[in-house]
């Protein structure tokens, strides 16, 4: 099992909107430097994520990105597959056909079947909810 770059940098993004769902619309300037992601790269994820109708975006000054539906509504699984175009997100990964492959054929679809049913359940209302959680227990505590 493998996730891309590609995919990484979607998961980031689309969790960097959902935290910051709360404004209309977020520069990729923004999303880039908080997520440590090359602009120009993120810019073709974005466009995948656009083409998919995960997101929505204007040009301009005042221009930025914004997702299309409540963050609970975008599953892991949907981002992956927008951005990586296959209809399994996980797929075990060629190897050499030797007559042996045949005895482990049924292991690898459980192993594919078991994480795409947790990318699928996944949304990014529960992870932007765990990341919120994460940040706020990080923040120190300041008496006066």
């Amino acid at each position: 099992m493998r996730i891309s770059a590609k995919g990484e940098y979607a998961i980031k993004a689309v969790l960097d909107l959902a935290l910051h769902r709360d404004r209309e619309l977020i520069p990729i300037q923004e999303i880039a430097a908080r997520e440590a992601i090359p602009q120009r790269y993120l810019e073709q994820v974005l466009l995948s994520l656009k083409r998919a109708g995960i997101l929505t975006s204007k040009r301009g000054s005042s221009g930025g990105y914004h997702l299309t539906k409540a963050p609970d509504e975008i599953t892991v699984g949907v981002v992956l597959r927008a951005v990586e175009g296959t209809g399994v997100p996980f797929e075990p990964q060629a190897r050499p056909r030797n007559g042996h492959d045949d005895d482990l054929a049924e292991l690898w679809r459980r192993i594919s079947d078991a994480v795409s049913q947790v990318v699928d359940q996944l949304t990014f209302g529960e992870l932007a909810a765990q990341a919120a959680q994460r940040r706020a227990s990080r923040r120190p505590m300041w008496h006066i």
